[in-house]
């Protein structure tokens, strides 16, 4: 029975917790926006202290991979890496949107009550990226990938061979401006819109069941595509 640190800054929300044997021993989360580099030490320390908590008795760390915000992914891996590290503990990597779809297709029922064969419903998780693309999958109501991870750019064509067939739910971060594009009868877009620790929990306890570990000195996150700096316009010299 692991006790597991499970750390998620893949996207605008910092959201950390202790959990054991699948249950979420105690938690903070923030919404504010792209600020993890002030929050999450500050969470896991407060998570330890407040609840007399010593690191020697964490099991391992888990952190969500990616794809994801480059800056997010980056401090996240950062502070896990420098964590394990230092207790001597392993390092479990849990894909951002395999975490974000295997919690809603576990909890499918929740989000589409009223469909007469939920098994016959897909999963989707987007994760915005840039104007109208995102990074995305697409899981069966048993959890089985049905398309891999990868960045997309949406328009009316995107997904039509499965919503001719399927009750297909997108959700996540970068579901709402995709709902112009996919206006097809079966496209409902249900499920969390926000990643979470929490969605981290059972793949993180299965990895560290079986002994599914990252080497801590060369891990790095998944960024799906290459990091582009910009600058923004009025900070231009002319």
């Amino acid at each position: 029975m692991a006790t597991i640190l499970n750390i998620e800054t893949s996207t605008e929300v910092c959201s950390v917790n202790l959990a054991r044997n699948g249950e979420v021993l105690f938690e903070k989360e923030s919404l504010e926006g792209l600020n993890h580099s002030r929050f999450l030490t500050v969470f896991i320390e407060d998570i330890l202290k407040e609840n007399h908590f010593k690191t020697k008795e964490i099991d391992a760390v888990a952190v969500s991979k990616g794809p994801g915000s480059y800056t997010g992914l980056r401090i996240g891996v950062s502070v896990a890496k420098g964590l394990c590290y230092s207790l001597g503990i392993p390092l479990i990597a849990v894909g951002t949107l395999d975490a974000l779809g295997i919690y809603t297709v576990q909890n499918g029922k929740e989000y589409v009550p009223e469909l007469n064969q939920p098994q016959n419903a897909l999963f989707c998780p987007m994760i915005d990226a840039r104007r109208m693309e995102v990074y995305t999958a697409l899981f069966n109501s048993e959890g089985k990938k049905l398309e891999p991870v990868s960045a997309k750019v949406i328009d009316e064509n995107s997904f039509s061979e499965w919503l001719e067939q399927h009750p297909v739910l997108f959700f996540g971060n970068g579901a709402e401006k995709c709902k112009p594009a996919l206006n097809h009868p079966n496209a409902l877009f249900r499920g969390p819109l926000k990643a979470s620790a929490r969605f981290m929990i059972k793949l993180a306890e299965e990895k560290y069941n079986n002994n599914e570990f990252e080497d801590v000195a060369y891990f790095e996150p998944f960024y799906l595509k290459d990091f582009i700096a910009t600058v923004p316009r009025n900070k231009i010299i002319r």
